[in-house]
């Protein structure tokens, strides 16, 4: 009898098309779910007698309720190698086995870098004008060249986002809560306090993961300290911001603008302000959604399930 598999949240409608399903397909049933399942209890429901479930990161959290509300579960497969929206030790408790992928670090920070260019020079207003049919350019552009960048975060996507900014001429400095100057030394990146960074940079890019320390971790407090002139950029987890601080900084001018790819609430409500807002340029967690992320996720998530079939998972979780 063929193992049920669900592979959830595939939007783009493009999970059978980026990776070989045929090494599974002769012991595996394989049902896919273009649109979000919906609240937890319609993803319980939805999901009663399906044997393997495949994630696309935290589109949709795995709580011990909802494991525990599927009594078929045996192997849950994210991609990516860390998920915290999987309740890993519920899982180990029931005997499922969580499974992980390998994923790609540039599309992120190349996305974050495209963010800070809309913001510089307008590109979206101006597309949009242009498309509405206004006669010319109405917009005034800021320079990346000479001017400074703060990256809160300098792991692997902040280094990548700080070579790019330097290309482009920028200075560049950082701050994390553990981050030594040492360590930017390395990098070719001068270190900051955390006040100084928010105090000097034109442009503020986030690339830490969320936990207890990192939650709320920009605070309006260091949103009061940002020139009038500058713009912060959220390629990271929404939660890291105080969202109504950075609302009401937006709202009342006090700093330029943002861009962001994440928020509290995914998807964003409908009726949420920053969508009404005029200085803020929004994308909906596009940051890992490229062609060649999706084959290492969807690949990836093809061979963990082939060798839990075959009795030796890989990439184990927890």
């Amino acid at each position: 009898m063929l193992v049920r598999c669900a592979v959830l949240d595939d939007y783009q409608a493009v999970a059978l098309q980026m990776a070989d399903w045929s090494i599974v397909t002769g012991d595996v049933d394989v049902t896919v779910f273009n649109e979000r399942l919906g609240d937890q209890a319609a993803v319980a429901r939805a999901l009663q007698g399906f044997g393997i479930v495949c994630l696309m990161r935290e589109r949709t959290p795995f709580p011990r309720s909802l494991i525990e509300a599927l009594p078929d579960l045996k192997l849950i497969v994210t991609t990516g190698l860390k998920n915290a929206s999987i309740d890993v030790a519920a899982a180990r408790d029931r005997g499922i086995v969580v499974c992980g992928t390998e994923g790609a670090r540039h599309p992120t920070a190349e996305l974050a870098i495209g963010l800070m260019i809309d913001l510089a020079r307008h590109l979206s207003e101006e597309n949009a004008r242009m498309k509405a049919g206004e006669a010319w350019q109405a917009t005034l552009g800021a320079d990346l060249y000479g001017h400074t960048l703060g990256i809160i975060g300098l792991g692997n996507l902040g280094q990548r986002v700080a070579k790019v900014a330097q290309a482009f001429g920028m200075k560049v400095v950082a701050w994390s809560q553990n981050l030594t100057p040492e360590r930017c030394q390395e990098h070719g990146v001068a270190y900051a306090t955390k006040a100084d960074l928010f105090q000097q940079s034109d442009f503020i890019s986030i690339h830490l993961q969320l936990s207890d320390r990192t939650r709320g971790l920009v605070s309006k407090t260091d949103l009061a300290m940002m020139k009038p002139t500058a713009c912060i950029i959220n390629t990271s987890r929404g939660p890291i911001i105080d969202e109504a601080a950075l609302v009401t900084a937006l709202q009342t001018g006090s700093i330029a603008g943002a861009g962001l790819d994440v928020f509290d609430i995914e998807p964003l409500p409908r009726d949420h302000v920053l969508r009404k807002l005029p200085n803020v340029v929004l994308t909906p967690h596009l940051g890992y959604v490229t062609r060649d992320g999706y084959r290492i996720f969807y690949g990836g998530t093809v061979e963990a399930i082939r060798a839990w079939l075959d009795g030796r998972p890989i990439r184990v979780i927890g």
